[in-house]
C-alpha cells in the first residue's frame, strides 16, 4: 500500500467527510457519549466518530488496533506521544508570534526537534511493546523507513546539537553609566543572569527576563543583545538559519494523519479505563461469523456516564435472538426502562461497528451494514404538522430505502393514532423490516404486534411484587398490570394522602 494512503482507521482511502448526521446519533444519545469522549482531546476527535466503517474487514482492522492500544505499554506510549504533539503545536504557535527572523529560526528548530523526537521515542516504545495488529505494525514500518531514508535522523541530531549549543551560550552584559557592553564568555560565579538580577537588582531591574528563556517576546535590551551576538558568532547563526530553512516542511501527510486519527482509539481506551474502575464492564464482541446476536450485562453508556456524577443505579440486562428470531417487541409499564434498553442495544451495535469494545459483560454482535432508528417526535411548530404526520414523514424514507440487513430501533411509534390503526400500521412496519432481513426492536404498548409475522419475540419490562419498576427486561408477554397505581403510591398521591396533606 502507498504509505501516503495509510490510515490507522481506514487504510487505502481518504477519510470520508460526513455530509450529514444520521438520526441514530440523536436517538441513541451518542452525541452525549461522544462529547464525553472528546473531553481533553482536540476538537477533531468528534468527527472520527461520525461515520461507520464500510466493511467487516475495516471493522476487524480497527478492533485489532484497539486491542493493541488497550495494552498498558502502548496506551502510555501513545499518550506521551499525543502530549508531545500538543507541545509541538504550542511551539508552532509561539514561533508565529516572533518577528525577528533568527529568533523565529530557533523556535522552528525547537518545533522540529520536539516533533521528530516524539516520533523517535514512539517508534522505540512500540518496538518494545509487542504490538500485533496490522495497522500499528505497518505504521511502525513506515515510520522507521521515513526516519532512516528521509534523513530525519540526521536532521534530528543536528537540531539537538544546535539547541544544546544555544543552551550553553554564555556572555556578559556590562552596564557602565549610560553604556552597555556585551562580550562572549562566562561571568564570575554561576553566571545565572536571572538569579543575579533577583539577588542584586532593585526597582524595575527585577522585571527583566532571561534573554534566552523559552519565551517568544524579547525586551528592548534582549533584542539589542541578540544583534550584538549575530555579529560576534556569524558562523553559528548562519548554520542555525541554514538548518531551519532545510527543514521548513518537516512533517509528512502520513504522519499528520496518524496523529489526527490515533486519538480515536486513545479517547475510547481512556474512557473505558475510567468506566471499568467505576465497576462498569466492557467486552470485546465475538467475531461476527453468524447472524445471531446476544449479550449479557448490557447497559446504556450515556446513562452510566451520568451515574458517575449522580450516583444513580444503572440496571444491566441480558438478551438473545434465538434461531429464526429477528425482532423484539418490547412492552410494559411507563418509565420501566424500555427506551433505555432499546438505546443500549443500539449503542452495542454502534460501538461494535466502530471496531471498539462494547458496554456489556459479554457480547456477540453480527455485522450490520447500518443502523436505522425512529424515536417518538413532538409536533412541529414550524410545519404545523401533527405528531402522527411528523412520524410518518420520518418513517417513509427509512422504508423506501429498502436497506437490507440493518439494525432497526423503533420507539413508541403511532402513539397518537387510534389503537386499531396503530396495530395495523405497526404490523406493516414490522413485516417490511423482517422481510428485508433486518434485526431490531420495537418499543410499544401494543402487545398485538407480537403476532405480526414470523421471527417476532415478546419482551417485557418487569415490575416487582409491589408493582414498582425494576428496569429489568425479560422474555415473555407483559402482564396486564397498570403502572399508574404504583406511581400514585410512590409519590403519595392517593385520595387519603392528598386529603391529609392539603386540608
Amino acid at each position: 500500500m502507498d504509505s501516503e494512503l495509510f490510515s490507522i482507521l481506514d487504510p487505502g482511502r481518504e477519510r470520508p467527510r460526513p455530509e450529514g448526521t444520521a438520526a441514530f446519533y440523536q436517538d441513541l444519545n451518542l452525541y452525549q457519549i461522544i462529547d464525553r469522549l472528546a473531553r481533553g482531546w482536540n476538537g477533531r476527535v468528534k468527527e472520527l466518530y461520525m461515520y461507520l466503517p464500510e466493511t467487516l474487514e475495516l471493522e476487524e482492522y480497527r478492533r485489532a488496533v484497539f486491542s493493541d492500544v488497550k495494552k498498558d505499554a502502548v496506551y502510555n506510549a501513545l499518550k506521551v506521544f499525543s502530549e508531545a504533539m500538543a507541545e509541538t503545536l504550542r511551539l508552532h504557535e509561539e514561533k508565529e508570534k516572533v518577528q525577528i527572523p533568527i529568533q523565529k529560526a530557533v523556535w522552528h528548530i525547537r518545533e522540529v526537534e520536539n516533533y521528530w523526537g516524539a516520533y523517535e521515542k514512539l517508534a522505540g516504545e512500540l518496538q518494545k511493546a509487542g504490538i500485533s495488529s496490522e495497522g500499528l505494525l505497518q505504521f511502525l514500518d513506515i515510520l522507521k523507513e521515513l526516519m532512516e531514508s528521509g534523513g530525519y535522523n540526521e536532521l534530528l541530531e543536528q537540531s539537538r546539537q544546535l539547541l544544546d549549543e544555544i543552551r550553553e551560550f554564555r556572555f556578559t552584559i556590562t552596564l557602565d553609566k549610560d553604556r552597555i557592553s556585551v562580550a562572549m564568555g562566562d561571568v564570575p560565579g554561576d553566571g545565572n543572569y536571572a538569579g543575579y538580577l533577583k539577588k542584586n537588582g532593585g526597582g524595575q531591574k527585577k522585571a527583566l527576563k532571561n534573554p534566552f528563556s523559552r519565551e517568544a517576546g524579547l525586551t528592548e535590551l534582549e533584542s539589542a543583545c541578540l544583534k550584538v551576538l549575530l555579529k560576534k558568532k556569524p558562523e553559528f547563526f548562519k548554520s542555525l538559519k541554514s538548518t531551519a530553512e532545510s527543514c521548513e516542511e518537516y512533517d509528512r501527510p502520513v504522519l499528520r494523519r496518524f496523529e489526527e486519527e490515533i486519538v480515536f482509539y486513545l479517547s475510547y481506551a481512556g474512557l473505558e479505563r475510567e468506566m471499568k474502575a467505576a465497576g462498569f464492564p466492557f467486552s470485546v464482541p465475538d467475531a461476527p461469523g453468524e447472524h445471531r446476536m446476544q449479550a449479557e450485562g448490557v447497559y446504556d453508556l450515556a446513562l452510566a456516564l451520568s451515574a458517575l456524577s449522580t450516583g444513580k443505579k444503572v440496571v444491566p440486562n441480558s438478551f438473545f435472538y434465538d434461531e429464526g428470531e429477528s425482532f423484539f417487541v418490547l412492552t410494559g409499564p411507563n418509565q420501566g426502562g424500555k427506551t433505555t434498553f432499546a438505546r443500549s442495544l443500539g449503542q452495542l451495535v454502534f460501538f461494535a461497528r466502530m471496531g471498539l469494545d462494547v458496554p456489556a459483560a459479554s457480547a456477540h454482535i453480527p455485522f450490520f451494514p447500518d443502523i436505522q432508528t425512529h424515536f417518538s417526535v413532538e409536533e412541529s411548530v414550524e410545519t404545523g404538522r401533527g405528531k402522527l404526520k411528523e412520524e410518518l414523514v420520518r418513517l417513509a424514507p427509512m422504508m423506501e430505502e429498502n436497506r437490507s440487513g440493518t439494525f432497526v430501533i423503533i420507539n413508541e411509534l403511532f402513539t397518537t393514532a387510534a389503537s386499531y390503526d396503530a396495530v395495523i400500521m405497526g404490523k406493516r412496519v414490522l413485516k417490511h423490516f423482517t422481510e428485508l432481513g433486518c434485526t431490531g426492536i420495537y418499543v410499544t404498548h401494543l402487545k398485538e404486534l407480537v403476532g405480526a409475522c414470523d421471527g417476532i419475540v415478546s419482551l417485557r419490562a418487569m415490575l416487582d411484587e409491589s408493582r414498582m419498576q425494576t428496569f429489568e427486561i425479560r422474555r415473555g408477554d407483559a402482564p396486564d398490570t397498570p403502572c399508574a397505581e404504583n406511581l400514585v403510591d410512590k409519590y403519595r398521591l392517593n385520595y387519603e394522602q392528598l386529603k391529609k396533606r392539603l386540608l
